[in-house]
């Protein structure tokens, strides 16, 4: 009995300890409640990274709008957090080759350009590359292009997922550049 009491009193003493010194588990940081939806803005209404993050959006409670054509009233811009996709782009890098000089084996990359706008705070520019091993065969011409495909599929579905758990960070960024840039202005003033 005594034992398990301190055991018990190890831990409650240890986890007072780790919570004082301000210790959070590595991505905890959540938006605030008050964001509630993604403005996405990319040069194809229906990209397929585009319909990815809208599809993804509601497992982390929160809505996406794909380049919405009605105008937000100030409340719904303070809600809104807007996300600009540049065109993506797709390289293949030559890994391998068989012996008789055909390509076996490509490096897939995905690379996307894109830039996140918090609520009254300046955009934060940011590139995401994301790759894969794909394995060609030559005598398997429709299976692999349907292979690719799918491999292309999943390279977008990471980059969406990617891309919404990185905004809890890059709200904290964007917080402390907004507030270095306003004690910069104080300091002038």
């Amino acid at each position: 009995m005594l034992k398990q009491a301190c055991h018990f009193a190890l831990a409650l003493v240890l986890l007072i300890t780790l919570t004082a010194c301000g210790f959070k588990l590595r991505g905890s940081q959540a938006l605030p409640q008050s964001i509630t939806q993604v403005l996405i803005n990319a040069p194809l209404q229906y990209a397929p990274l585009s319909r990815a993050l809208q599809k993804r959006l509601p497992v982390y409670q929160l809505q996406g709008l794909i380049n919405p054509d009605l105008v937000l009233d100030e409340k719904s811009l303070q809600q809104t957090v807007v996300l600009v996709l540049q065109p993506e782009q797709f390289e293949r890098r030559l890994l391998s080759v068989f012996t008789s000089g055909q390509v076996a084996e490509y490096e897939l990359v995905y690379t996307i350009n894109y830039s996140v706008t918090f609520p009254d705070a300046l955009p934060i520019e940011n590139t995401l590359t994301v790759s894969r091993e794909y394995q060609d065969d030559p005598d398997q011409i429709l299976a692999k292009s349907r292979e690719l495909n799918l491999v292309l599929n999943e390279l977008r579905n990471e980059s969406a997922d990617r891309i919404i758990r990185l905004l809890s960070s890059q709200y904290s960024l964007s917080r402390t550049d907004a507030i270095s840039a306003n004690s910069s202005l104080e300091e002038t003033n």
